[in-house]
Parts: C-alpha cells; structure tokens; sequence
C-alpha cells in the first residue's frame, strides 16, 4: 500500500493513542483547509509494503503531507497550518 503522494496522510496503528489524538487535531486543521486526509494503519499496510512500517513504526502517529514526513509523535500544528496555506490551500473561515 502506497500512501498518498498529495495532501495529508496519517501513519497509524491500532492500539495507538496519540494516534488517536492526532487523528482528532488533524481532523480540524484538514477541515479549516478543505484538504483530504488519508489514513493508514503501518501494521496493516506492512503485508504491501513493509517499508512503510519499517521506515515509521517505531514513530508513530507521522503526519505526511505530500508524500514528505511533516512530523511525528504530535502533530506540528502551527507549522502544518503554515505549509498549507504557502502550499496554496485557501483556509475556511
């Protein structure tokens, strides 16, 4: 399983609270910027790509945002907001 190469992706997996967390933050800061947020659990996603869980595993929740790490453990909520709206998303007031 590939993640998405566009917009904001969430690496996951179950039993994870702070993936829960990060779930509900990014949840709200997608919506303020109407973009799309994929969701993948690395453990899940391991029997396609082993990578993905190799690479992130270790560090989840990991927001991706464009296919490239944004952070991890939290969601950098300041600086993801930034990266959005540089990356041309219009925020929703």
């Amino acid at each position: 399983m590939q993640t998405t190469s566009q917009g904001v992706a969430l690496l996951t997996r179950a039993g994870c609270h702070s993936c829960v967390h990060a779930r509900e933050v990014l949840t709200e800061v997608c919506r303020e910027f109407d973009v799309a947020m994929t969701v993948v659990d690395v453990d899940e996603a391991a029997a396609e790509s082993p990578d993905l869980r190799a690479e992130y595993g270790d560090r989840v929740p990991v927001v991706l945002l464009d296919g490239i790490e944004h952070s991890y453990w939290e969601v950098d909520v300041p600086r993801l907001r930034a990266d959005l709206a540089e990356a041309g998303h219009p925020k929703n007031v």
